[in-house]
């Protein structure tokens, strides 16, 4: 480093004609501007320049040493410019890991900062498997449920609102439960994950696996009923469409599943009785420092799930 701290003040000296014009720009005085130019010159075998009372006149080996430093001073710049804009302006690429479900807002909800940012590219790793944020090279990762402890900044999204959902020809088979004691002698479907965290796998004598369903009713009361699970995915909308094609009951989120409640291709069930809802966090590296690209992402997914009326925004 000090090396190149040496080429700097050479290449300063000649820019600006004298040694004292380089020692102001430096900070430096005099006398040490000519001290480094000296040093450089012991430290490299040549000489550098020409001094006289009135004028530096570069060697023919300086000539050389200049043009390799500017050249050394345009990219030290360049790195510099590239740093502050990365700081002051959204551009390179911004890498986003989300689940599956919440892929397809991911673009709308980014839609106005890549329009404004032209240099700004954006690469969507959309999968419901834990992605590792340090390998994949995230920059920002979006999460749904408890988060564990984590070296990584969390901030809270929103509240996902969940629902009992079947399809019309599975309650025809089956019968619409009325309350939810009744729903332990249905089929459901989940996701792996879920079956998972109740700790509840199937014993070695092939038996379904079992999960605790809380539900909430008016004035807060609460009902807790075991249910078999007979269908496990790995993703959600996995899960989605085969609740739609008839293989039981599941938990969705209303946010999801609002154009099949639409088309009449599911029915939510037991409406008066609520689900705990889910919450989304926003996952960055780090609080302070981030680059403008994680910045404004950030901003923009706030604002776009704020909107939404299928959530519970977040009031931090």
């Amino acid at each position: 480093m000090n090396d190149l701290r040496q080429l700097v003040v050479f290449a300063e000296t000649v820019s600006h004609g004298s040694m004292s014009a380089a020692a102001i720009r430096l900070g430096m005085t005099p006398s040490a501007v000519s001290q480094t130019i000296k040093a450089l010159e012991r430290q490299a075998g040549v000489t550098l320049l020409h001094r006289s009372t009135r004028k530096l006149t570069l060697t023919e080996d300086g000539k050389q040493c200049y043009a390799h430093c500017l050249q050394l001073m345009a990219s030290w710049k360049a790195a510099s410019d590239s740093l502050s804009e990365a700081r002051d302006a959204p551009t390179g690429e911004l890498r986003i890991a989300a689940p599956l479900g919440l892929g397809p807002y991911i673009a709308p909800a980014l839609a106005s900062v890549l329009s404004t940012w032209p240099q700004l590219r954006l690469r969507l790793l959309a999968s419901d498997d834990m992605v590792d944020l340090i390998d994949a090279r995230v920059d920002l990762a979006i999460r749904i449920g408890n988060m564990a402890d984590s070296d990584w900044t969390a901030q809270k999204l929103c509240e996902l609102e969940t629902i009992l959902c079947a399809s019309p020809a599975y309650l025809a088979r089956n019968g619409t439960p009325k309350n939810p004691q009744e729903l332990s002698d249905h089929q459901w479907i989940t996701l792996e994950m879920q079956v998972e965290a109740a700790r509840s796998v199937s014993s070695s004598d092939g038996a379904a696996p079992v999960i605790p369903m809380t539900l909430v009713g008016e004035r807060r009361t609460k009902q807790t009923v075991q249910v078999s699970v007979r269908v496990i995915s790995t993703t959600q909308p996995a899960v989605q469409q085969m609740c739609e094609e008839g293989l039981g009951i599941a938990c969705l989120s209303y946010i999801e599943v609002l154009s099949s409640l639409k088309h009449h291709n599911l029915v939510h069930i037991l409406p008066k009785w609520a689900l705990p809802t889910r919450p989304v966090t926003l996952v960055t590296p780090r609080k302070d420092g981030q680059p403008a690209k994680v910045r404004a992402a950030v901003e923009a997914l706030r604002s776009y799930f704020r909107d939404l009326p299928t959530v519970r925004p977040s009031s931090g």
